[in-house]
């Protein structure tokens, strides 16, 4: 298997530019090992190692069922649509190999046949949409919404017309043998290697009651690439949630069905009115607090206990209504089932006295979102790991914190896993700088983006703009972006102006821009060659300690005699430096600067943590040496 790596080897013929690469054939080998001894593995491969492909080789050499899970539908796309194929051909494979997304990723026949019966509650503009799906429904083989060329994915009717885990009829259901979820599921059941996202799967192992049952098959060898979003993400899934969306939708199903099936029973059509009602005054009293925080905090407010109470007596109502309506609709048996569920968890999102767990809010102009999430989910994964044996290998750019793997294992509880880690084979010491600039502002002192502006601006110029600004806060980029668009010729480009893909477009295409972006543009974003050699960062990216999980992450950290610091934020802050910095170099021919305007970096003994978990790169404190290292020809 390893010869496959090989100079001449079965990649280097198939692929155009392939390079043999020790740290690849490594990867490779001790993943080989791991599928063969059926045991858990770790490996932080270092930007250029070549992962996929250092993981791809040994999973379809493996011959048994594979579930290979991504940090995002994008990179699910592109390994299903362009490195798997070049594996697969390169290989010679034979195998089946399915692509399988969440739910709410595929047309719902029965929302779409009740939205139907009743389409003169849309407005004009959905009822269009609703017209342009319909006629899209009829020639589609697989219902994904992503391939509906005539309804945008990001349309107001996809919500309506696709399923939830709480809404979906399951095999009450009478289009079940249609149903896209379950076509998307058969083919993923039969296929050799299934592609899903982290999303997808831990929604699927809290969710195995569903009717449907898991999604996602049983599998001998389970691969996690961009691992590290992994616990953030578990604690999201493993903790509960009650929306105003759930509370709306439950509102609109007991009134549809109401009018398009149980027409005789006018009490359904009150207790959705009361539904509606409730959660709207809910909704308007939780607006005028802050837009998020704690929620032992929020339910002692009067104004909010007030409404709480309302809401309880509110799904009470719904409860003894719908009970006289059991066994007379499939829809109505499911919005039963779902008042008794919301109950109960509102029920235990009031329990705020139980320690183990963050609890908290998020609330916008027309949303709230009332959550309660463990603070720890090692021992559900020790659990998961014990319950499905295989092989379960975990893998990123950035897992080690100081050349440490514990932050991570210890928050997954791999404590018996093997661990591995590459250094990336770019030459980081010829194709870099990196440069903490003298007479930097602190990084909170009054009128820092005017500053940062003045200090960086003849860099940007002097490189002709080819430069990532990125931002640890909205405000930051927002005031940056105001001051450059005053003083500079070049293309100021800025997050939240278009949607992520048509900035990247612009970036590529203009050559000279200047994008200015916060949290999304930090990590999976690969824009190689001279179009981008100059990466600034506007601070270390500490969380802020008022975020409501991290809160509760700190206290708890002190309360088992931990130092929240150093056991907490400080790695949080390491592995996001890294994933900023790692934007730069994506190929062994780029080169380009790395600015991290924070003097804490120097100044403070923990910068020498983050500096030891960042490429070898050589250090200045001098901006005009960046310039010179930007207009040396090379």
């Amino acid at each position: 298997m390893i010869d496959d790596f090989a100079e001449n080897g079965l990649l280097a013929k198939a692929i155009d530019g392939f390079v043999a690469r020790e740290p690849q054939r490594n990867m490779a080998r001790k993943i080989s090992e791991s599928i063969k001894n059926q045991t858990s593995l770790v490996v932080e491969a270092g930007t250029g190692t070549g992962k996929t492909f250092a993981y791809l080789v040994p999973a379809l050499r493996s011959d048994k069922k594979v579930i290979i899970s991504t940090g995002s539908k994008n990179l699910q796309e592109q390994l299903f649509s362009k490195d798997l194929p070049i594996i697969k051909k390169a290989l010679n494979y034979t195998g089946k190999i399915s692509l399988l997304k969440g739910r709410a990723n595929y047309l719902c026949l029965e929302r779409l046949y009740h939205q139907y019966a009743a389409a003169g509650d849309l407005d004009k503009g959905l009822r269009v949409d609703l017209a342009r799906v319909k006629n899209w429904s009829i020639k589609t083989k697989d219902g994904d919404i992503s391939k509906c060329t005539t309804v945008t994915e990001d349309n107001a009717i996809w919500p309506i017309l696709t399923s939830t885990n709480d809404s979906c009829l399951g095999s009450d259901c009478e289009h079940y043998n249609d149903c896209y979820v379950v076509k998307a599921r058969k083919r993923a059941m039969n296929a050799d290697v299934v592609v899903v996202n982290h999303h997808l799967f831990l929604a699927d192992v809290v969710v195995k009651d569903t009717g449907f049952g898991e999604l996602i098959p049983k599998a001998e060898v389970m691969i996690f690439d961009e691992a590290h979003q992994l616990p953030d993400l578990a604690c999201h899934y493993f903790g509960q949630q009650l929306t105003s969306r759930q509370l709306f939708d439950l509102a609109k199903e007991i009134s549809l069905t109401y009018r398009t099936e149980v027409k005789d029973m006018s009490q359904l059509q009150q207790c959705a009115d009361k539904l509606q009602k409730c959660t709207q005054d809910l909704r308007l009293v939780i607006n005028q607090q802050a837009s998020k925080g704690n929620l032992r905090f929020l339910f002692n407010q009067e104004p909010v206990k007030k409404e709480i109470a309302y809401l309880f007596d509110t799904l009470n109502f719904c409860h003894e209504v719908l009970l006289l309506a059991v066994g007379r609709s499939s829809a109505l048996d499911n919005c039963f089932d779902r008042v008794n569920q919301y109950k109960t968890l509102l029920d235990r999102l009031t329990e705020t006295h139980v320690t183990g767990f963050s609890y908290w809010y998020e609330t916008s102009y027309n949303h709230f979102v009332f959550a309660l999430t463990p603070l720890s989910v090692s021992d559900k994964f020790t659990e998961l790991l014990t319950e499905r044996k295989g092989s379960w290998i975990f893998t990123s750019a950035t897992l080690s914190v100081n050349n440490q793997l514990d932050y991570f294992t210890q928050r997954l509880g791999l404590t018996n896993a093997d661990s591995l880690i590459l250094e990336s084979p770019f030459d980081y010491l010829h194709q870099t700088i990196m440069c903490v600039p003298r007479y930097m502002p602190s990084p909170n002192e009054h009128g820092i983006a005017e500053k940062l502006v003045e200090l960086l601006l003849p860099v940007i110029e002097a490189n002709n703009g080819r430069c990532f600004f990125l931002c640890t806060s909205y405000a930051m980029m927002n005031a940056l972006a105001k001051q450059f668009r005053e003083l500079t010729a070049l293309p100021v480009l800025v997050q939240g102006e278009t949607s992520k893909v048509k900035l990247l477009e612009q970036f590529i295409n203009s050559g000279n821009a200047l994008l200015i972006a916060t949290s999304s543009f930090w990590e999976g974003i690969d824009v190689r060659g001279d179009t981008l050699s100059c990466v600034i960062i506007d601070k270390l990216p500490f969380t802020s300690p008022d975020d409501p999980l991290i809160k509760a992450r700190m206290e708890d950290c002190q309360l088992q005699g931990g130092d929240a610091f150093n056991d907490v934020q400080l790695p949080e802050a390491v592995i996001t430096l890294k994933q900023g910095v790692g934007r730069l170099i994506r190929h062994h021919d780029d080169r380009g600067a790395i600015i991290i305007c924070d003097n804490r970096l120097v100044m403070r003994p923990y910068g020498a943590i983050f500096l030891n978990s960042l490429p070898p790169s050589p250090r200045t404190r001098d901006l005009d040496k960046v310039i010179d290292f930007l207009l040396t020809k090379h």
